[in-house]
């Protein structure tokens, strides 16, 4: 399958908002907040990463990537949300994005964290550490990948438009 990832242009967003509608709509963790939270993001000047996965013209998959702290430390790619179009699931369109999104967020950032299905993200190197966490969350979701081998330890902090009510 021919794919092509690129940054997001203004002609998308109507198409990622409903590729992140679509997708998260099969995910049982999902809040049907996504697609805001995207947009907030957008709105607040915050998405360090907004990419789409383009097919024959088409936007099917779109990877968010906002500013995160862990504990008070600077410096993390906080990714999500993360959605393909449900047809299209298996296809390596969601890998794609994925390494794609960790081979810019290297150049800048510490590491980058999520909160997610460890079963799918432990293949691009995220974990669990002990000290990581977000209130509310199970600790196994709250995963992160330091690119410096450093162990993360703390609160992972997310934008505002997450709407968390965490403090940083």
């Amino acid at each position: 399958m021919l794919i092509s990832i690129r940054n997001e242009t203004a002609a998308d967003i109507p198409a990622i908002n409903d590729v992140i509608r679509q997708a998260m709509r099969v995910l049982a963790q999902a809040t049907g907040t996504e697609a805001a939270i995207v947009e907030r993001l957008r709105a607040a000047g915050a998405l360090s990463l907004s990419l789409v996965a383009e097919k024959k013209g088409e936007v099917v998959g779109h990877l968010a990537a906002s500013p995160g702290l862990v504990g008070d430390q600077e410096g993390w790619g906080l990714i999500g949300p993360v959605g393909v179009v449900p047809p299209l699931h298996g296809q390596g369109i969601g890998s794609a994005l994925m390494k794609e999104a960790l081979s810019r967020l290297r150049e800048t950032h510490r590491g980058a964290a999520l909160v997610g299905d460890p079963g799918y993200y432990t293949r691009f190197g995220f974990r669990a550490f002990p000290g990581l966490h977000v209130t509310g969350c199970p600790p196994e979701v709250v995963l992160a990948l330091p690119f410096d081998g450093s162990e993360p330890e703390g609160e992972l902090i997310h934008h505002p438009a997450f709407g968390l009510d965490q403090q940083a």
